[in-house]
């Protein structure tokens, strides 16, 4: 029977190791690492694989990065993310990027391997902590004359921008909205990269110009 090839991407030796002798105990499994992502974009400019297990959080080239390289050389590439973080920031980028699922590191073995043969077979399995997360009302993004553009911001990306009008910190905002400190800069990074700004100021001003949130919630 012909071998299944796994392209594993993680940074952390023991993560690595433990998440291939997990893939590994599945019947004709075959795991390859690599650990880091310019590690990994060399093998996969040279090699294909069944299935991309990526970690989101790679230093210098994301998980994100590489799915969005690989994908779009081969649209039907398998690829399903590896992480240990909320992934409500990264959701909507990561679905566009045409990645096929997520998988908790959080999660058993059985969930994991479980994880795995369900998106070999073209199925994405969720946890129903990510799927509650993922019910969002996101607002989209309005040019000058009245046209829409690719750009929005998540509720909680919308209620860490009002905070950051009010001229809070990062820690501030943590203990007001009861978010983890890491993850109030994670949303405030984000908010960031879609408005394509350097500031608090000009990501204040530039969601009151694309009526991303109203004048008076940033007044």
């Amino acid at each position: 029977m012909k071998m299944t090839k796994v392209l594993l991407v993680d940074d952390h030796t023991s993560v690595q190791e433990g998440t291939k002798y997990m893939i590994e105990q599945i019947v004709n499994m075959e795991v390859f690492t690599a650990s880091s992502g310019e590690e990994a974009l060399e093998t996969i400019k040279n090699e294909m694989y069944d299935l991309y297990i990526f970690d989101l959080f790679l230093p210098n080239i994301t998980g994100l990065d590489l799915a969005k390289y690989l994908i779009g050389k081969n649209p039907h590439a398998i690829v399903l993310i590896h992480t240990g973080f909320d992934i409500e920031p990264y959701y909507n980028n990561l679905i566009e990027a045409g990645v096929s699922g997520f998988i908790s590191k959080s999660d058993s073995k059985d969930v994991f391997q479980a994880s795995i043969k369900f998106a070999l077979k073209g199925i994405s399995l969720i946890p129903i902590t990510l799927l509650r997360q993922l019910r969002r009302n996101e607002t989209t993004a309005v040019n000058s004359n009245g046209s829409y553009l690719d750009i929005s911001l998540t509720e909680k990306e919308k209620e860490v921008l009002y905070e950051v009008a009010r001229g809070k910190t990062n820690a501030e905002i943590s203990e007001d909205i009861k978010l983890s400190q890491r993850m109030v800069e994670k949303h405030i990074s984000m908010v960031f990269g879609k408005l394509n700004v350097k500031s608090r100021v000009e990501a204040v001003t530039r969601a009151k110009e694309l009526k991303l949130v109203p004048d008076k919630m940033l007044d």
